[in-house]
């Protein structure tokens, strides 16, 4: 399945758009990486742990949406839109969410 932030694809005809769809993750990070990821924000490093739960949610919520066009016939998803927040009490939660455009294009 085609995915991509663009509203349209060059070359190719839209047949048919079928609607909004989306997908969401939201992942607990655990105390220990926490705890270390503070320490490498201090002393100016990156964080590989919070960066690893990011990619990963990310994933999951892209999945999720191409699952849901699939489901309505959609062999593509356009202008997708990735949004992150921090949930949960003192924001102990990293919710992703993918939102685009279920199309059919032409073969």
């Amino acid at each position: 399945m085609l995915v991509t932030t663009t509203n349209n694809i060059e070359g190719r005809k839209i047949t048919k758009y079928l609607g909004l769809v989306s997908g969401e993750a939201i992942m607990g990070a655990n105390i220990f990486k926490d705890f270390f990821a503070g320490i490498r924000d201090i002393v100016g490093g990156r964080s590989a742990a919070y960066e690893k739960e990011l990619r990963r949610a990310k994933d999951i919520a892209i999945q999720e949406m191409i699952e849901q066009a699939r489901q309505l016939g959609g062999n593509s998803v356009i202008a997708v839109d990735l949004d992150y927040e921090t949930v949960g009490q003192g924001g102990s939660m990293l919710m992703v969410t993918a939102s685009g455009t279920a199309i059919i294009l032409e073969d």
